[in-house]
């Protein structure tokens, strides 16, 4: 559809809405649209691959209350498909209105008559973008996750491209379908500005939806008002603005129905179901005595009789239906009681779209982010969910479960650096993991042995150092697991070292205290000793500090085997040590730095606790 603009002054938009994202794709600098009151982001903060254009200057569009945004875009020459990703503050499991711009105004100098690609919303396709012109396309999403990703698909048939892309929170609306999202199909104002301006946006649409003005009904004609509408005292769940109830439409002289007919354009694979809203308000002031009463007729369907207030709007719906014969029609009759005809200010009618997909289980998702974060891993493709649309990124195997889960990963040759990321631990579904030939330093993570579908483990080509964990040298003698560790130079194979480096923690025992409060206990403890010599003194008296100023409050608190490794990165800093073992320096996810002290291990059993990851207690 083509977007236009009334030529009224209907004032600024007020669109500055805690969960509303405005997105200029291909925008150089944020910016203040005057006409709109909206503030256009750059997509930098939202994608990093594409390449901003503008389009051709005898192409250039001018679109009020649409930004610069027709103007500029973001071509995706490379990669299958290129995501943009929205973290709006509400969430997972809220309505959000999605709604996508594009305008291809010849920005290559190719004169391209058809470019085709396909639009995901999340894992899910939402539809195939095929129109050249100015044109939009829009969806109702309901979130099951905190990241909404829309994707742009390259499908072979030239590249893809976009002009600018809106999220709104949709809040409490009746606008909803848990089981998938909706699509508009047609929002209609009706009665109102020239029908020829196509299509409009209110300042006064808390979800700023773009209603056409275009939609004709059988044998109508325009009626309108400027009377104060109350619709902030109304309990109208779908909050419409107030320039759209002010006008309506009704049967011309003599008639007593109106009646309209949607078809749809394309057969889908399976019956679709449609939401269907009816909008009015009594803009005509009723002689005392008179009535307006009609009954709705939807696909076969009566509802009524409906009676309406005057300057009080009334929502009717949602209806849900089945359309197994490609329409949605309806009529609005008037019934046999009333001394006038029927009106209509306003219908929507939305397309349920079901969503099949799942995206991929989210603690693979977070696992594999902070992977990539760790590495700093750029590759065009890792963008979007890691398992879904059509293709995984380059690297990872995922299985058909519903969500899906990463079973594979080769990040072989791919110039990492650094320890082994403790968060390839969290990857639980894995079956195979390549690090090989790379520059990984740091000892081989010994909870490797505790991922229970791993059966190859390649470190191959590395720079590890310390002693192979005897129990990833059983998993592999025992042929449960396929251990490559060639080329590691500094690594030790040898039983001497394996013994060496049994004293190294199995079963988490200690303590985890601020390093600040050992240090001050050390020092009290001296003090105590050469200056008292007895032991009722208090803690107070000794340092000039209050019993509350001094108290430790204990907290056991259990941390796994993984955890630990986290908060100690791999056990990297000693800090001292004593009969029961080392003490290590670590850092809680608060900030806190604490000490860690881990128990030697002394007996085959506590061994074995450890590797199950019975817990340290922490205190």
């Amino acid at each position: 559809m083509i977007l236009r603009h009334s030529g009224s002054d209907i004032g600024v938009f007020a669109f500055s809405i805690i969960g509303f994202i405005s997105i200029d794709c291909g925008a150089e600098e944020d910016y203040l649209d005057g006409d709109t009151g909206i503030t256009y982001k750059t997509d930098k903060d939202f994608i990093s691959t594409g390449k901003n254009k503008v389009v051709a200057p005898e192409h250039n569009l001018t679109t009020l209350y649409y930004g610069n945004m027709a103007n500029s875009l973001r071509t995706f020459p490379e990669g299958k498909r290129n995501c943009y990703t929205l973290k709006p503050r509400q969430g997972k499991n809220q309505n959000y209105y999605v709604r996508a711009f594009f305008y291809y105004g010849n920005y290559d100098s190719k004169n391209q008559t058809q470019i085709k690609f396909d639009l995901y919303i999340g894992v899910n396709h939402w539809t195939t973008v095929v129109d050249m012109q100015w044109t939009y396309y829009e969806i109702i999403h309901y979130s099951v996750t905190d990241t909404i990703y829309v994707c742009l698909v390259n499908t072979g048939f030239g590249v893809p491209f976009i002009n600018g892309l809106d999220l709104r929170f949709m809040n409490d609306s009746p606008y909803r379908s848990m089981n998938g999202s909706l699509i508009p199909k047609v929002l209609a104002d009706l009665g109102g500005l020239d029908p020829t301006l196509g299509a409009m946006r209110y300042k006064d649409d808390v979800y700023d939806r773009i209603w056409r003005l275009d939609v004709n009904l059988n044998d109508s004609v325009s009626n309108s008002t400027e009377a104060n509408i109350d619709i902030q005292g109304s309990d109208d769940p779908c909050r419409l603005p107030v320039e759209v109830l002010r006008t309506a439409v009704q049967p011309r002289n003599g008639h007593n129905s109106l009646s309209y007919s949607y078809t749809l354009r394309h057969r889908e694979n399976f019956t679709p179901e449609f939401l269907v809203f009816f909008h009015f308000a009594e803009i005509e002031q009723i002689a005392p005595g008179e009535r307006r009463e009609f009954t709705i007729t939807l696909n076969g369907l009566n509802y009524g009789p409906f009676t309406l207030e005057y300057l009080k709007p009334l929502t009717i719906g949602p209806y849900k239906l089945q359309v197994p014969e490609d329409q949605v029609r309806f009529s609005i009759d008037a019934t046999l009681r009333s001394d006038l005809p029927p009106i209509l200010n306003a219908f929507e009618i939305f397309k349920l779209w079901p969503l099949p997909d799942s995206p991929t289980n989210q603690t693979d998702v977070d696992a594999i982010m902070a992977i990539k974060e760790a590495y700093k891993i750029d590759r065009v493709d890792w963008q979007g969910d890691p398992c879904l649309p059509l293709t995984t990124w380059t690297g990872l195997l995922c299985n058909d479960d519903n969500p899906p889960r990463i079973i594979s990963l080769n990040l072989s040759s791919s110039q990492l650096s650094g320890n082994i990321a403790v968060s390839l631990l969290n990857l639980t579904a894995i079956k195979s993991l390549d690090l090989s030939n790379n520059e990984l330093t740091g000892t081989v993570l010994e909870a490797f042995a505790q991922l229970p579908h791993l059966t190859i483990l390649d470190l191959s080509g590395n720079k590890l150092t310390g002693a192979i964990p005897h129990s990833l040298k059983e998993k592999s003698n025992s042929r449960q697991l396929q251990l490559s560790l060639d080329g590691n130079l500094d690594l030790c194979k040898m039983d001497t070292c394996e013994k060496k480096k049994r004293s190294f923690p199995v079963l988490v025992i200690a303590f985890v205290i601020s390093v600040s409060v050992l240090l001050l206990l050390n020092i009290i403890t001296i003090f105590w000793r050469l200056k008292i010599g007895r032991l009722n003194v208090s803690l107070s008296s000794l340092v000039g500090l209050s019993r509350k100023e001094l108290s430790l409050k204990s907290k056991n608190q259990p941390f796994t085997y993984t955890e630990l490794v986290s908060i100690t990165n791999n056990f990297q800093t000693i800090i001292g040590e004593g009969g029961f073992g080392k003490v290590y320096l670590g850092n809680l996810k608060d900030g806190r730095q604490v000490a860690v002290k881990l128990l030697s291990q002394s007996s085959r059993q506590g061994y074995k606790e450890f590797l199950a990851e019975k817990i340290a207690q922490i205190c």
